[in-house]
């Protein structure tokens, strides 16, 4: 089988740059990777990040610099025609995908969207550039002959009859040989996102000035097109003045690693998700993840790999008692490691993929 993406970031992780930022395409690079690895043909296309023709073989997946013309679409077309593939793949929102996956089923095509944020499977509110241009994202579901979700409950929220097509997809996460014991950890909680409004990074503000005996590490570079510059300015500049926080603005992916691995807890207030990369990989360091509201399938509750709260006090207070207690953090580090060796392989996101494009040509 022969499957394509186009993804410029996801070239970026592969080469390692440190530059690399957003969970969606870190992921991207892992399933492309452990494709290739289970014997698919894989080619990802890149628009700015190789010359025109370029390629490129990393472990075992072609990256191909694109054409480079006045509208992707044209690349796309192009792109299509030339690898022929069966599959292609997309991630995340985009009105574009309408016309991607329009293109693809004439092209005789198979087309699989991976939806990357809740909010994906709800085409009126899911994109964030060109709102209005919501129907065209809508159709591309509509043509998809696979939607791949990250937990059930966003099955839940696609039509009735979409939901045939839709399949539970796990994330990926390498797991470090040795992960660190919680007696010798730094003694800090972890918080590492981009920083935009659905991150809700005022609440770690709030949380950080009630807990003045805790020290935070804070990773993340602002996103400025979805804010106002005064007022991630001054919340920036709050807190940089906060003794107990270290900002540390971006990070290359593998120190934002190291960070979380080396913390006692990761924390996390964002308001919207999928199911967060950052969360897999503080499973995989044997980190437990407080968490405000993203709990998908509810595996942080009933899976023993954290906490969650349900406002600003109960999030301080769930930080303050599990950093007393390093016995309950090193409980349920050794709980969520075994978690994401269980469900978030390769192999196991390889047999989820193989299983959904087997069923999908069935019904086709």
């Amino acid at each position: 089988m022969k499957i394509v993406y186009a993804n410029d970031v996801v070239y970026k992780y592969a080469i390692g740059d440190p530059s690399a930022r957003g969970g969606a395409e870190r992921y991207g690079w892992y399933l492309m990777k452990a494709l290739a690895h289970a014997g698919w043909s894989v080619t990802v296309g890149a628009q700015f990040s190789l010359g025109e023709g370029e390629t490129r073989i990393i472990d075992g997946v072609k990256f191909l610099g694109l054409t480079r013309r006045a509208h992707f679409l044209l690349d796309w077309y192009t792109f299509l025609r030339s690898e022929r593939p069966d599959w292609c793949f997309y991630q995340c929102a985009d009105h574009l995908w309408g016309p991607m996956a329009e293109i693809a089923r004439q092209l005789g095509v198979r087309t699989a969207f991976s939806v990357m944020h809740d909010m994906d499977v709800q085409p009126r509110l899911a994109l964030w550039h060109r709102k209005s241009w919501w129907r065209l994202y809508e159709w591309g579901l509509r043509r998809s002959d696979i939607i791949f979700v990250q937990h059930q409950g966003q099955r839940a929220f696609l039509p009735p009859s979409w939901q045939a097509k839709a399949y539970f997809l796990p994330g990926i996460v390498p797991l470090v040989g040795r992960y660190m014991p919680h007696d010798e950890r730094r003694k800090t909680v972890a918080w590492v996102a981009v920083i935009r409004p659905p991150k809700r990074p005022d609440l770690l503000l709030e949380i950080a000035q009630r807990l003045p005996m805790v020290h935070f590490t804070v990773c993340g570079a602002p996103s400025l097109g979805h804010w106002d510059t005064r007022v991630i300015e001054r919340l920036i500049a709050q807190l940089q003045s906060l003794p107990n926080v270290h900002y540390r603005g971006h990070v290359p992916p593998e120190e934002a690693i190291k960070v979380i691995g080396e913390a006692s807890l990761l924390l996390s207030t964002s308001d919207g998700e999928g199911f967060p990369s950052v969360f897999l990989e503080a499973w995989a360091a044997g980190t437990p993840v407080v968490s405000m509201k993203i709990d998908p399938d509810s595996r942080i509750m009933e899976c023993g790999l954290g906490k969650v709260a349900g406002s600003v006090a109960e999030a301080a207070e769930a930080v303050r008692s599990l950093m007393a207690s390093p016995e309950s953090c090193e409980a349920m580090g050794i709980k969520s490691r075994h978690h994401v060796e269980e469900v978030f392989s390769e192999t196991s996101a390889v047999a989820g993929f193989e299983a959904a494009v087997t069923e999908a040509m069935k019904i086709s």
